[in-house]
């Protein structure tokens, strides 16, 4: 069985959907990447910052707040000073975050990279993935081996492509790690 390794590697990080007061309704909110440090007295609140994609107004989204300073490590505190765009991503990346601070969170736009499958030979797939991600595993399958819905579909329901795991392929979601199995001489349908 031929071992191959596929990476998902993000674009840019997801929107947020939320209320915008300028606009009267749900709009995307994207990440700019930028941190906003307050201190007050013996404590600090730290927010990731997101503008509106119609009308720029700006949402502050809480990651720390009235949190002792002594008790944040020095490193992180300084990225969040020089807004560190790889800290700001994770942050950004983080739907339980997102979710906390009352935002939807949004697909991420991103690129698959990895070697073509010519279904021939048996393969071990790994889908490996910086963050953990509301993408569906079955819409990065399809996509990089071009498939419709209908085909994928009636693949998995033949035991052709499956889950290592055991996973709902049609429902899962990308992990940082995702293991499939496509047995050889599938058919495109």
């Amino acid at each position: 069985m031929k071992k191959l390794t596929w990476e998902l590697q993000y674009i840019s990080p997801p929107p947020t959907i939320k209320y915008c007061k300028k606009c009267g309704k749900k709009t995307e909110y994207i990440c700019s990447d930028l941190f906003r440090v307050n201190a007050q007295r013996k404590y600090l609140d730290v927010w990731l910052i997101y503008k509106c994609s119609n009308c720029n107004s700006t949402w502050n989204m809480t990651i720390y707040s009235r949190i002792n300073p002594k008790s944040i490590d020095s490193k992180l505190l300084e990225g969040f000073y020089c807004n560190d765009e790889k800290l700001a991503e994770g942050y950004a990346m983080n739907s339980e975050l997102i979710q906390k601070n009352g935002g939807e969170f949004g697909l991420p736009k991103y690129k698959i990279v990895g070697e073509d499958i010519n279904f021939e030979t048996s393969v071990e797939l790994n889908i490996k993935s910086k963050y953990a991600s509301q993408i569906k595993l079955s819409s990065v399958l399809r996509e990089k081996l071009n498939l419709s819905q209908k085909s994928f579909e009636q693949l998995v329901i033949d035991g052709e492509v499956k889950s290592a795991e055991d996973l709902d392929l049609k429902k899962c979601k990308i992990k940082t790690e995702n293991m499939i199995i496509i047995n050889g001489r599938v058919e495109r349908y």
